[in-house]
């Protein structure tokens, strides 16, 4: 055989067994991820916490439902049927509960809106009861490929950063440390001033051309934050103000007056960027007498109220802020810093998050312009509060199984709940909202980018610490789409991912999108050279 032909017909048998190799390898990975959702997530026959799902309206992993067991019956019919007008498909097993997944039915079931009901038998297969019936939407699991990035991470992440630094309200800040209030999301101060702040000192790092424009900006900024804060010797002394003028939630009662306790640490975490690049000892010390006066605020079981009023420091409602954010701020601390000092508010407020929020397992939403008291437990669940809470976990130095575990399951509920992979809604005959997607909570159940970055960063911290490649995919194919919505012409990432909405630019939501895809660079320029951290 002369030599060329036998390197054709080698270079045809690799390929052939490339091929082969990968389309098992294909088959493998489906079967993983279509498993995955057989489990149901921290269901309360387990004991480990409550039923969590009484409001859920869709669901992606096998759920199990809240449905007392009925006198005398031996067992229970579990039936699932499409919610059609003609030729609906049904799915029924039995089983010895009523409260048990649906996990043997779980795969056959179409995506949809389907209906349960669970019944009661006699030992000859009477029905004496209905134990329980429940409506929800059977949602697609996750089935790549979905949109390939349309541009470089690092090229996106700029002309994002570019974008806010053009706009009007932000080139503002050049003039002195007064905000345009045009830029009415201003009116959240300490939340999207400090995000300003932030974006531009990231800027001023990627851009030497724009970095004494972007300084100045973030300067004149961080002064208009520290000359609204409380003065030392207030009960909440240094703290900046949640709400600042009389615009959009900042205007009504609930929130006149008022502060949310969390969130003067957008402001530290800003301070802290712009020390960080300018060496200027003043923004060091203004995160540190923040972080000094949480600690005084902070309750004996760790707890800090969500909402006080921003003279007094006294709590309005008897609701509790979830604690990942002051996590987060505090790992920042020790891991960039070396300061232990705090280590005791750590403590308490990582006991609190676990013996409060994990073991009830109500990963509640509590944002500035929504209501946060008068809600049943489980009415209001987010993934802004799980998918970091998750995050924070993997980031442990001294990450326990334990916790693997338990972030896991936090990132779960959140594909399972917030998470579109697919969505057939339409309006006038137009995809209503872009996929994939992650919507931000119960009562606001539209995609936003700073959730589908939430979910998607919790996604890539436990390929970091796993190695989970299906983790890594879906991270990848929320992080793609942040690309495909960007405005081709300004670079502007927009909040919203759905038609007829308008495309409302929040400043932290886009900084989120920008550090997200930078994060994606750097794993991809580390994968590239066969390194992971």
């Amino acid at each position: 055989m002369v030599p060329d032909m036998r390197r054709t017909i080698i270079a045809i048998l690799v390929a052939f067994l490339s091929a082969s190799c990968s389309m098992d390898k294909e088959a493998e990975l489906k079967e993983e991820i279509l498993e995955a959702y057989d489990s149901p997530i921290r269901p309360g026959y387990e004991g480990r916490n409550p039923y969590w799902n009484k409001f859920a309206i869709k669901f992606m992993y096998a759920p199990a439902f809240d449905f007392k067991e009925v006198k005398d019956a031996v067992s229970y019919r579990y039936t699932v049927t499409e919610d059609v007008e003609e030729n609906a498909t049904s799915w029924s097993f039995t089983a010895e509960a009523p409260y048990l997944s649906l996990a043997p039915i779980w795969r056959d079931i179409a995506v949809g809106n389907v209906s349960l009901k669970v019944e009661a038998l006699d030992n000859q297969g009477n029905v004496l009861a209905v134990a329980g019936e429940r409506k929800f939407y059977r949602d697609a699991s996750f089935n790549p490929p979905y949109h390939e990035a349309v541009r470089d991470y690092r090229e996106s992440a700029m002309l994002a950063l570019i974008c806010i630094h053009n706009m009007q309200p932000i080139q503002n800040w050049k003039d002195g440390p007064v905000p345009d209030m045009s830029y009415q999301l201003n009116t959240y101060a300490a939340k999207i001033i400090g995000s300003t702040i932030s974006s531009e000192v990231l800027l001023s790092k990627m851009c030497p051309e724009l970095k004494e424009d972007a300084l100045k900006i973030a300067e004149n900024a961080a002064r208009f934050l520290i000359d609204q804060s409380r003065p030392e010797g207030a009960a909440l002394e240094f703290f900046p103000p949640t709400y600042y003028g009389n615009l959009i939630t900042s205007g009504i009662d609930r929130n006149k007056g008022k502060t949310m306790a969390m969130e003067a640490l957008t402001a530290a975490t800003a301070f802290l960027d712009l020390y960080d690049v300018t060496g200027k000892q003043e923004y060091f010390d203004q995160a540190m007498k923040i972080t000094d006066t949480y600690v005084k605020i902070q309750a004996e079981d760790g707890s800090f109220p969500i909402k006080m009023d921003f003279v007094t420091g006294e709590p309005v409602n008897a609701v509790k802020a979830m604690l990942h954010p002051m996590l987060e701020y505090l790992q920042r601390l020790e891991k960039q810093y070396g300061i232990d000092k705090y280590n005791e508010m750590y403590r308490k407020s990582e006991a609190w998050m676990k013996n409060g929020a994990l073991k009830t397992f109500d990963m509640t939403g509590q944002f500035e312009d929504a209501r946060v008291e008068g809600l049943e437990p489980y009415q209001n669940l987010t993934n802004c509060t799980a998918a970091p809470y998750a995050t924070f976990l993997l980031g442990k130095a001294d990450l326990t199984p334990e916790e693997l575990s338990d972030a896991k399951d936090l990132i779960n509920f959140c594909e399972d709940q917030f998470v579109y992979w697919e969505s057939a809604e339409k309006k006038y005959g137009v995809q209503h909202y872009h996929t994939p997607h992650v919507v931000e909570q119960y009562r606001y159940r539209v995609p936003i980018d700073h959730s589908a970055c939430n979910v998607a960063n919790a996604w890539l911290s436990l390929y970091e610490v796993t190695g989970d490649e299906i983790a890594f995919m879906k991270a990848k194919a929320l992080i793609d789409n942040i690309t495909v919505m960007q405005n081709i012409n300004t670079g502007m990432i927009p909040t919203y991912w759905c038609n007829f909405l308008e495309a409302e630019d929040w400043t932290n939501c886009t900084l989120l999108s920008i550090q997200t895809l930078l994060r994606m660079d750097e794993m991809n320029s580390c994968n590239m050279t066969g390194q992971r951290d």
